[in-house]
């Protein structure tokens, strides 16, 4: 970058693909836990149809009366898997998020090095903008620049 007044617009892109990114990655999480509620959903609802048709199927009273203790038996089964499944899951999508986000920041931080380090020198560009920011710092905390030690009161 050879013009300093190019400095806030490269800055403004960078954050504004931060932002893009960050919201691009909070959508899929979203997406994917909707997934697995959606999944989870479909899964109770076949359960409790083959529940039903099990006791429509019941010819008798005996085969009606031993229905609850083998449903608890492969429910508790199936719920076992179904907790170890969703565990994976969760644990996939939050490093996939995790893993995201670290690659957006690490890209954030270099095109905001890059925009940063393509100014030319700043102290040289009389009335400039940005030293102009720059020198508030120094007036409104005059031990930010060690001149003093800032002071209780």
């Amino acid at each position: 970058m050879s013009i300093q007044g190019d400095l806030p617009l490269s800055l403004y892109k960078a954050n504004s693909e931060l932002q893009l990114r960050i919201n691009k990655l909070v959508m899929e999480n979203w997406k994917k836990w909707l997934e697995l509620s959606t999944r989870a959903m479909d899964d109770g609802i076949a359960e409790s149809q083959a529940r039903v048709e099990q006791l429509l199927r019941a010819q008798d009273w005996t085969a009606l009366a031993s229905m609850p203790a083998e449903t608890f038996g492969r429910l508790l089964q199936q719920r076992l898997g179904d907790a170890d499944v969703t565990n994976q899951i969760a644990a996939s999508v939050q490093a996939h998020f995790a893993q995201g986000l670290q690659e957006a920041i690490q890209t954030w931080q270099k095109d905001t090095a890059r925009a940063l380090g393509g100014v030319s020198d700043l102290g040289n560009v009389a009335n400039a903008p940005w030293n102009d920011v720059m020198a508030q710092w120094g007036r409104l905390w005059p031990w930010a620049e060690g001149k003093g030690a800032p002071r209780d009161k």
